[in-house]
This record gives C-alpha cells, sequence and structure tokens, in this order.
C-alpha cells in the first residue's frame, strides 16, 4: 500500500505545519485561523475523499481538540493514537506505523488521546509523518489550506499566522465560510489576509449533527453540500500539488 501515491493530511491548531514531499507522497496542512473554525471538519472530509483514489492518512496535531478519531466516530475502535508513538524516533518503517493506525472506511487515522492529552515531541511528529511520507526528511507542506470564518477575530487570527506559514515557501489557500455576524464580505477578507481564496461559501449546517452520530461525510447528500463543495475544492488542489500531476 505506500508503494501507492499517498496523501498524508496534517491537523495543527494553530502555528507552522511541516511535513514533506516525496515522489509519491503530497502532503496537505489545514489550519484554523482560530478555534472552532471548521479546519478538523475540512481535514477529516479532505482525506476521506481522497481515499477513494489513493492511500490517505489523516493526521491530528491538535491536542487540544479531544481527538479527531472522536470527530469521525472512530474513539472506540483499537490502534495507536499519538502517546503510543511516544518512543517512535529514527528510521521508521512507514508499513509498521500504518499498521497500527484505526482506519475510518478506506483511511487511516492517526489522532490525539482525549484520556491522554499530551503533545508529540517536535521530533517524533517529524520522524512519523517522514515514515508514512516514505523518505527523505520532512521540510514543508506541499499545499496548506487555511480556514477563515467570515469574522474580525479570524482575520487577525489569519493575519497573525500568516508569516509563519508563508515562511515555508507556499502560499496558503483559503477556506472561507460564513457566516458573517457583521457583513464581512469575502472580498474584503481576501484582500486583507492577501492570500487566494480556494473556496467560500455559507456555513453547512449539516456537520454538526453528521458528527455527533459518527456520520460525517456519510451519504450521497454530503458531497453536494457546503462542507463536501469545500473538500471537493481542496482535494482537486491536493491532486494538483501533487507529483502525479499533469
Amino acid at each position: 500500500m505506500l508503494d501507492e501515491r499517498r496523501v498524508a493530511l496534517a491537523r495543527q491548531g494553530g502555528g507552522a505545519v511541516a511535513a514533506a514531499q516525496r515522489s509519491s507522497c503530497v502532503v496537505l496542512g489545514v489550519v484554523g485561523a482560530r478555534g472552532a473554525a471548521g479546519a478538523s471538519t475540512l481535514a477529516a472530509l479532505v482525506a476521506a475523499r481522497l481515499a477513494r483514489r489513493t492511500a490517505t492518512v489523516l493526521v491530528d496535531l491538535d491536542v487540544a481538540g479531544g481527538g479527531l478519531d472522536v470527530g469521525v466516530g472512530i474513539e472506540e475502535r483499537d490502534g495507536a493514537r499519538w502517546p503510543d508513538l511516544a518512543g517512535a524516533r529514527g528510521d521508521l518503517d512507514g508499513r509498521d506505523v500504518l499498521g497500527m493506525l484505526p482506519r475510518w472506511g478506506p483511511c487511516a487515522v492517526l489522532s490525539a488521546d482525549r484520556a491522554r492529552p499530551a503533545s508529540p515531541e517536535p521530533a517524533v511528529v517529524t520522524d512519523v509523518l517522514h515514515a508514512l511520507a516514505g523518505a527523505a526528511p520532512v521540510a514543508a507542506c506541499d499545499l496548506l489550506v487555511l480556514v477563515v470564518p467570515r469574522d474580525l477575530r479570524s482575520v487577525a487570527g489569519a493575519l497573525a499566522l500568516r508569516p509563519a506559514l508563508v515562511a515555508h515557501g507556499l502560499e496558503p489557500g483559503l477556506v472561507v465560510r460564513g457566516p458573517a455576524p457583521a457583513g464581512l464580505g469575502v472580498s474584503e477578507l481576501v484582500d486583507a489576509i492577501d492570500l487566494p481564496l480556494l473556496w467560500s461559501g455559507r456555513p453547512d449546517r449539516s456537520v454538526a449533527p453528521a458528527g455527533e452520530r459518527g456520520l460525517l461525510g456519510v451519504g450521497g447528500r454530503a458531497a453536494r453540500r457546503p462542507a463536501g463543495r469545500a473538500a471537493r475544492a481542496v482535494s482537486a488542489a491536493a491532486w494538483r500539488a501533487g507529483p502525479w500531476a499533469p
């Protein structure tokens, strides 16, 4: 499976995301401009979409988020979480790491653990992502996505994160979602942050109840709803960023 084209999605609550580009792998970082921006949900939906086409790992780096395994409804499934990999250092075999992880459908998930909310050491994160990517040292994401709700706090958060994100030499793409409590327009937001727009749309009220029931992304209508359309746009951008792009 690791010989196939692979996608690792790194989700981090704030700050810079570190991952790697390989000859057969693309790494996508999804970051929220503030808490509850929807970055975890977007990362999960993109991972589910990409997992239909290629081997995919959804990686959770937001320890304060309670665990992406809860968000996708697999918290009771056996498998390794970040605390179980605390001693994972050096030249790891990605197949061994992948084999330890729980599955959300065809997608492997490396989640934080709500019962053991300790941040993994940066060196452990680097070595594990390196192993999942399959080759050389981790350096930077191939594509960064910044999720920004249409409010002033989110704009402030995006501007605070922007220098760290662009330091890797990539321009993060914006996913902008409503509502806009004070009427902040999409074009005004994009101009203020000065980053390219990947997608904008209205809020998706189906996401919260679907997540609570462990049904995120399930059903034929999910892909046609706003969150599904956002995931489709980001997935297409990730595919274009990959080494297999035409």
